[in-house]
């Protein structure tokens, strides 16, 4: 068997994210071994694909865990960046794809592959917006790595759970008569991620010599006034009425982003930036050593299409959301054994419930999402627009799936931390806060046989501010903790009235 033929070893790092948690099944569809660079591979560990990859830890700016990481490797994706971890992250940037390089050609890696972004022609590089210019930046890092080196340039990827596509649709959906920014006017070719995955795919076998970048889009250039109305009627939707105006800035239009989509004013920013410009593909060469599929790439049209599908089939592989929030905490639970001691909060609730253990965890892998969280509504929502006011995600965020929660899951404004089916469910809050924060859920039987549901708050505040935090927010615990308790004990109980066995 030639080098050419026998499968190759593929290093994906960003596998917890969006394209990188759905480029590793494709990799092992075509047959290639994977292995998935991640700061907490326990969150692969829920993914259908999880037991045919291998999952390391690491992180891209630490040069041990990625030379580790690529020993025995033939081709490495690089789909990680810094993108709203605020101040430095073009340097956080810079110092992780010099790693990466230097790692990459010092383990004879025979391939790099970059997702990076569609610049617009003409526009002189520091008229870019900070994530843009990052992003070719370290486009330009990876290909004077000395290794060969393919950097993919995208525009606006559509697909399922991608943050372009729920920015479109919300905006489309909630507003059927609208004031926009003038960048509607602006034109731009989106793509599809399958054609996305597919291109990722395809340049794992690209010749030695190739070392450039190429310009990747779908067949359709509009703007994205167009791709409202598309979509719009795509959707079934009335045609929406849409009045741009020149008055609203990058900033002021990212804010508005996020208060009428699930997609944070932080992460809205770098994709309302991009908008500025015309982003359209100068060339096309890709299709000279990846070729097009006999039916062509998928339109915007289809694109939409089968998006909207998966949404309504529940059938969202990532999101996202799938990455972790910039500023996230990712300090070990106050009770792991390497935690390192100071102040701790916390407020514990139990119940005992006369419904089965599996009627309990129904409920409670059910929560959050449209299905709320058990108490005070009001107060549930008023919690989730001041932390989007002070630029957190927010409750809009939702659910990737309505009733199955996996690791690494974000849940609003949490994201599931650990979960064993059936008993416990621990989920670390992402919104603004000062200090870490932690909700605990878990079913069991007591020594009588009876189900029992306990449910535990944690907080470790950070200086006298989460101290204040935490006494100014105390007085309402008995009506957030207590009722949720109460009404998840309620649900399960009115889900399945018949008293547990007591064997």
């Amino acid at each position: 068997m030639t080098d050419d033929e026998r499968p190759l070893r593929c290093l994906v790092t960003g596998a917890t994210g969006y394209l990188g948690g759905r480029l590793v099944p494709e990799l092992l569809a075509a047959g290639y071994s994977v292995r998935c660079l991640a700061r907490s591979p326990g969150k692969l560990r829920d993914h259908p694909w999880a037991g045919q990859a291998e999952a390391v830890r690491g992180d891209v700016t630490d040069e041990a865990s990625v030379r580790a990481a690529m020993e025995g490797t033939d081709v490495a994706y690089y789909l990680v960046h810094a993108l709203g971890t605020g101040r430095g992250f073009e340097e956080t940037d810079r110092r992780a794809a010099r790693i990466f390089g230097e790692q990459a050609r010092a383990a004879g890696i025979r391939r790099i592959v970059y997702l990076g972004g569609l610049t617009p022609a003409g526009v002189p590089e520091h008229a870019l917006s900070p994530h843009l210019r990052s992003r070719a930046e370290v486009g330009r890092i990876l290909l004077a790595s000395g290794v060969p080196t393919a950097v993919l340039r995208a525009a606006v990827i559509i697909g399922s759970g991608s943050a372009s596509f729920e920015m479109l649709r919300h905006l489309t959906e909630r507003l059927p008569a609208m004031v926009t920014p003038s960048w509607v006017r602006t034109r731009i070719q989106p793509i599809a991620v399958r054609d996305v995955l597919r291109l990722l795919v395809g340049c794992a076998r690209l010749p030695y010599d190739v070392n450039r970048t190429f310009d990747i889009g779908g067949p359709d250039v509009l703007t994205y006034q167009e791709m409202m109305r598309r979509y719009a009627a795509v959707a079934g939707l009335p045609r929406r009425v849409i009045v741009p105006v020149p008055l609203l800035t990058p900033r002021l239009s990212s804010l508005w982003v996020g208060l009428v989509t699930p997609v944070p004013g932080a992460l809205a920013r770098p994709l309302v930036e991009l908008l500025k410009h015309e982003v359209v593909c100068a060339e096309r060469d890709i299709v000279h050593y990846v070729p097009d599929p006999p039916e062509g790439p998928l339109t915007l049209d289809r694109a939409i299409r089968l998006a909207l599908r998966r949404v309504q089939d529940a059938d969202v592989a990532t999101r996202w959301s799938s990455a972790s929030t910039p500023r996230a905490p990712s300090d070990p639970l106050p009770t792991d054994p390497d935690w390192a001691g100071g102040s701790l909060y916390t407020d514990h609730r139990e119940r005992t419930v006369a419904a089965s253990p599996q009627a309990v965890w129904r409920v409670v892998e059910a929560i959050g999402g449209e299905n709320g969280w058990y108490s005070s509504p009001p107060a549930w929502a008023l919690r989730g627009w001041l932390d989007s006011l002070v630029g957190g995600v927010g409750l809009r965020r939702g659910r990737r799936d309505a009733t199955r929660l996996r690791v690494g899951d974000s849940l609003d404004f949490w994201r599931v931390e650990e979960i064993e089916p059936g008993r416990l469910l621990r989920l670390r809050a992402e919104m603004r806060l000062p200090g870490l924060a932690w909700l605990e859920m878990t079913v069991d039987r007591d020594p009588q046989g009876r189900t029992v549901y306990r449910q535990r708050a944690l907080f470790h505040p950070h200086g006298l501010a989460g101290h204040a935090y935490w006494w100014g927010v105390a007085p309402f615990h008995a009506a957030i903790f207590g009722g949720m308790a109460r009404n998840i004990a309620a649900a399960a109980e009115s889900a399945a009235p018949e008293p547990a066995r007591t064997h």
